[in-house]
């Protein structure tokens, strides 16, 4: 076999080796909505202004063809290796009055930027059980604090303790293989190796789902997930 060969079939193995596939799926909703209740701002006449319409709860967001927004989706039994976390800070807005993302990932070490663009006194209280609780008043005039997490941990509440309607979760984890749907359901998680894989989608409201994904080189499995309504007597 000539040099030239060997060294094609060597670099055609190293591709297989590395080569990175990703999992994708749409999440959906069935069953009867509940219609989310509006929120009263009217305490605090500055978060009134800040809306033309009635702002209404956030657990259930629900796109065209009732594909749901604000899943979170993470992969149980990631592949092995060291994960630094990025230097790009994660961001959470109190916009409006409400936190923005409602539901958020970052890594492990990663810096959350909270951000107060609202001109009005807030309270971020993040309420973790592994990580170190932190309830800090955020006057009008501080723009901005950065905030870290030092251990995986999932999903961490946060909560106004000025305005009690405001609430987000934040997950917080070891690898970068997790992903948040939007309203049209849709998620993606990349960059993983060849092998067989758990997945979990989380909802505040209607718990966890899990899935098992097998993965060859340099391909894509779907995974979709359907959460339904909640019977009267669940």
């Amino acid at each position: 076999m000539d040099k030239i060969k060997i060294l094609t079939i060597l670099a055609s193995s190293i591709c297989v080796l590395f080569a990175e596939s990703s999992i994708e799926g749409i999440i959906t909703f069935e069953g009867k909505a509940p219609k989310m209740k509006t929120i009263r701002m009217e305490a605090d006449p500055i978060c009134s202004l800040k809306h033309d319409t009635p702002v209404k709860k956030e657990y259930l967001v629900l796109g065209e063809g009732n594909t749901m927004g604000n899943i979170f989706i993470r992969v149980l039994n990631p592949p092995k290796g060291d994960f630094p976390a990025p230097e790009e800070h994660a961001t959470l807005t109190q916009q409006g009055c409400k936190y923005s993302p409602h539901v958020m990932g970052l890594m492990v070490n990663q810096p959350l930027e909270i951000l107060n663009p609202d001109g009005t006194m807030h309270n971020v209280h993040a309420m973790p059980k592994i990580n170190k609780e932190f309830n800090q008043a955020m006057p009008k005039f501080k723009k901005k604090m950065v905030k870290i997490f030092t251990k995986e941990e999932f999903m961490i509440p946060f909560k106004c303790d000025v305005h009690p309607w405001m609430g987000c979760y934040v997950g917080v984890s070891s690898h970068p293989f997790f992903d948040v749907t939007n309203e049209d359901g849709a998620y993606e998680i990349t960059g993983l190796p060849n092998g067989t894989y758990e997945i979990e989608a989380w909802h505040e409201k209607l718990g966890v789902q899990t899935a098992t994904v097998s993965l060859g080189a340099d391909t894509s499995a779907i995974a979709n997930f359907l959460f339904h309504a909640p019977k009267k007597n669940e």
